[in-house]
């Protein structure tokens, strides 16, 4: 028994001067220099899971349902941010409604009252009475989120029997800057969102996208469907939703800057610019051709037939850029707009107005 206790210690002695042996050899060159090796962060994966975090957000997520004459057109997701009963979601998913419906955790079917949305921030605020809620969701930061951390979406797809599914990804990228559609068939704006590959279907919209603690870090508005591309879903960040949802519960008007132009991409076809009267140089490659001009840009001198390439000091090519990039201005503020005129190069003072 003596002899197998000292051969057991002999072992732990010859590994340890092996293992410091390893350690002193890969910490020198062959040709004998000492080479430091800095460790910069200690990294530790648990496979537990996310389902505390799923847990912790699950029972504020509701189905939201809108009702066109009396029947059922459409569903969507949301989450219950306030004691107050406010409920967030997309302005597409209660857009065009006689009614809104919420189904709660619980499964109960409640009405509700639409305090108000912003269709380019595509942000709606519903409230329901304090007696529903049962649950709040935390509000999480995007800008502390990185890439490559691990999200989550809670939101009833396809119909309201996959309530409360949940689907997991990372977060794919920050700051995506994606032409969508608003108030006409062709790209007219741009949003500033977060890319995730979770899987997001029709009825994610509205629902939240979360961290792995459960905390709402991001609004699911937007997919690309197309059979080549698979895994891009999109989510507005909290912070920006919370701002223009903020304002609709205390009723501040959501006031944007107005050129007073009519306009389009220099895309349009030939026929279009024919009926117009305009002509545009070949020379001109990209730009926002105008149609007419009239208010604030007439009265700084801009005319049908400029083509705008620069508002302030961002560059504009498209329609989608041009409005988002002026409303990042106020009302009454003075900005340049860059036109070109014929094949001459203008510079413009507009005072912007308020569009109503």
């Amino acid at each position: 028994m003596k002899k197998f206790i000292g051969y057991f210690f002999s072992m732990l002695i010859a590994i340890g001067i092996g293992a410091y042996g390893m350690y002193y050899f890969m910490g020198k060159n062959t040709n004998g220099t000492e080479v430091q090796t800095k460790i910069e962060k200690e990294v530790t994966v648990n496979e537990k899971g996310i389902s505390d975090g799923i847990e912790n957000i699950s029972d504020a997520v509701v189905v939201v349902e809108n009702y066109k004459k009396n029947k059922l057109s459409s569903i969507g997701s949301g989450f219950i941010y306030s004691e107050e009963g406010y409920i967030m979601t997309n302005h597409h998913v209660i857009e065009g409604a006689g009614q809104v419906k919420v189904i709660l955790a619980n499964g109960e079917t409640i009405p509700v009252k639409v305090l108000g949305s912003d269709e380019y921030a595509d942000i709606a605020v519903l409230q329901i009475d304090k007696k529903y809620v049962s649950a709040v969701a935390k509000i999480g930061s995007s800008e502390k989120a990185k890439v490559g951390d691990t999200v989550f979406t809670i939101g009833s797809p396809m119909n309201a029997e996959y309530a409360g599914t949940v689907t997991r990804g990372i977060l794919s990228g920050k700051n995506r800057m994606v032409e969508v559609s608003v108030s006409s068939s062709q790209a007219d704006w741009i949003m500033n969102v977060m890319q995730t590959d979770a899987a997001i279907n029709p009825g994610n919209s509205g629902g939240p996208l979360c961290n792995v603690s459960g905390e709402v870090i991001g609004i699911n508005s937007l997919k690309i469907v197309q059979n080549e591309i698979e895994g891009i879903g999109f989510a507005i960040p909290i912070e920006d939703a919370l701002e223009y949802a903020n304002k609709v519960v205390t009723g501040e008007e959501i006031k944007r800057a107005y050129l007073g132009i009519s306009m389009g991409d220099l895309s349009t076809s030939y026929y279009t610019l024919l009926k117009n009267g305009i002509s545009i140089d070949s020379s001109i490659t990209s730009g926002v051709i105008v149609f007419d001009a009239s208010g604030p840009s007439s009265k700084a001198g801009i005319q049908k037939g400029d083509v705008i390439v620069q508002i302030g000091n961002d560059k504009v090519d498209n329609v989608a850029k041009l409005r988002y990039y002026l409303y990042k201005h106020n009302p009454g503020e003075e900005v340049d707009v860059k036109v070109i005129r014929g094949t001459e190069e203008k510079t413009f003072k507009v005072t912007l107005g308020e569009s109503k």
